[in-house]
């Protein structure tokens, strides 16, 4: 029962590791890092909902589209 029990644990820590990897690969969560780093940079200052914040994402990356493909 301890060996399933272990093996049942390290195969959710896994599968969060995943998890957490491909949101930050698609970029699930910089939304969330951007409100982070508001709170820690500039406390106190208003942040943008998250529509605003993906409108000006994609108008910045439109605007400037560096060494993407298309």
């Amino acid at each position: 029962m301890g060996r399933t029990r272990r093996f049942a644990s390290e195969l959710g820590r896994f599968c969060a590791t995943v998890r957490w990897f491909c949101s930050s690969l698609m970029g699930d969560n910089h939304y969330h890092r951007y409100v982070a780093h508001r709170a820690r940079a500039h406390p106190g200052e208003p942040v943008i909902d998250e529509r605003e914040y993906w409108r000006v994402r994609h108008a910045a990356a439109d605007a400037h589209p560096g060494a993407r493909c298309c």
